[in-house]
């Protein structure tokens, strides 16, 4: 059986981590995907590289798997003759190159759409072209400045200081949005025949995935309340200490807060006049939040855990980043170890999403140019053919 996406061929001249995220999904599914790299390539394949290496650091090689690449100099005129030639034979053209830039080389939409009709072109960008940001740089840390996503860590712990959230993870976002973009307009494509410029902006991207419950009392007009969904923001509502590590509990409804406070030996405290009704627990979550705190370093992990999983209490035991390639339910069938041809073994993880038919596995990320001799070969035969 083809995989899903088969026969769809996706030109992907992005970089970094927003547009091959974005494209590696669709290489997941089954997507012919051509990553045409500029002299010296992608600039991720050299961020964390050991010295042994064909630039194919840990980063490129989590992005960048079931993809085809190219080495092309859009500057000099046979590698844009070549690029035209992909165009014609591609389904989908993605690109994160500056609108100024890419239509100086030859490239911009309606020189794409010349060449192929009906194509899907895709523009991913830092901010929407309509607006007063629209010329900005943008990176992961610029847009979690502009979106307010600097400053929730500090309204949680009252400090006020702006930072980071340590992850890439406005690029990530945005690259989702861009992968369902280009499913979206290739729906439309089959429905209709036609192709259509696609805009994806980082910035409009990540907020919308932020905003939707950090809008909160904005979301009425005039506002009922102030920004920020409390729950997220309690400082209180954090990882609880144990003997010997961490756990998360997460007592969502009424009924588990009463059963745990019964795990944690202390129904009493429920029965106090501040507790003693669903509303004035709704009400005193961020209290409770402390009291849990302070009864949980009575026990050990693992106890806590016995005992929440025995009440059908939510809870998991807070795993430290260095240890998550060990964590048993992701070693039965997300990690796995492959051999890739010239990096010998590496850590892969699988396609996060299970669909009702098979998904062939992808190939591991390519050389720098590994495949521009079979692509340009693949071309000559069409020419040669037609």
């Amino acid at each position: 059986m083809p995989n899903m996406l088969e026969g769809i061929k996706v030109l992907d001249l992005t970089t970094v981590v927003f547009g091959p995220y974005a494209t590696q999904t669709l290489a997941d599914m089954g997507a012919e995907v051509i990553k045409v790299e500029a002299p010296g390539g992608d600039a991720m394949r050299y961020a964390g590289r050991p010295a042994a290496t064909q630039a194919m650091g840990p980063v490129h090689l989590t992005l960048n798997r079931g993809k085809r690449s190219i080495l092309l100099d859009l500057k000099a005129e046979a590698d844009k003759a070549t690029m035209r030639e992909l165009i014609a034979q591609s389904d989908v053209f993605i690109h994160n190159i500056r609108g100024k830039a890419i239509e100086a080389l030859g490239f911009g939409y309606e020189a794409v759409k010349a060449i192929r009709p009906d194509i899907v072109y895709v523009h991913c960008v830092g901010f929407g072209s309509d607006g007063p940001y629209a010329d900005l740089q943008a990176y992961d840390d610029i847009i979690q400045a502009a979106t307010g996503t600097a400053t929730l860590a500090g309204r949680v712990d009252g400090e006020g200081t702006p930072r980071y959230v340590p992850s890439l993870i406005a690029d990530k976002v945005a690259g989702l949005h861009g992968a369902y973009a280009v499913l979206g307009a290739l729906i439309h494509k089959l429905r209709t025949g036609d192709g259509q410029f696609v805009e994806v902006p980082m910035f409009e991207a990540f907020a919308h995935f932020m905003l939707k419950e950090h809008l909160f009392g904005d979301t009425f007009q005039p506002p009922v309340g102030t920004v920020g969904y409390p729950r997220q923001l309690d400082p209180h509502r954090q990882p609880f200490p144990t003997s010997d590590g961490h756990i998360s509990i997460v007592p969502y409804t009424d009924g588990a807060i009463v059963t745990l406070f019964e795990v944690l030996g202390r129904p009493d405290l429920m029965s106090e006049a501040r507790f003693d009704t669903p509303m004035k627990r709704a009400m005193g979550m961020s209290e409770i939040y402390r009291l849990i705190g302070e009864l949980t370093p009575a026990r050990t992990t693992a106890n806590w855990l016995a005992r929440c999983h025995a009440a059908r209490l939510p809870a998991i035991a807070v795993r430290d980043l260095a240890d998550i390639t060990n964590d048993p339910h992701l070693g039965v069938s997300f990690f796995r170890q492959r051999q890739h041809p010239t990096e010998g073994a590496i850590l892969d993880m699988a396609p996060p999403v299970r669909f009702g038919v098979p998904i062939a596995e992808s190939a591991p990320a390519s050389v720098l140019g590994a495949d521009g001799d079979e692509i340009r070969a693949e071309l000559a035969h069409g020419r040669d053919a037609s």
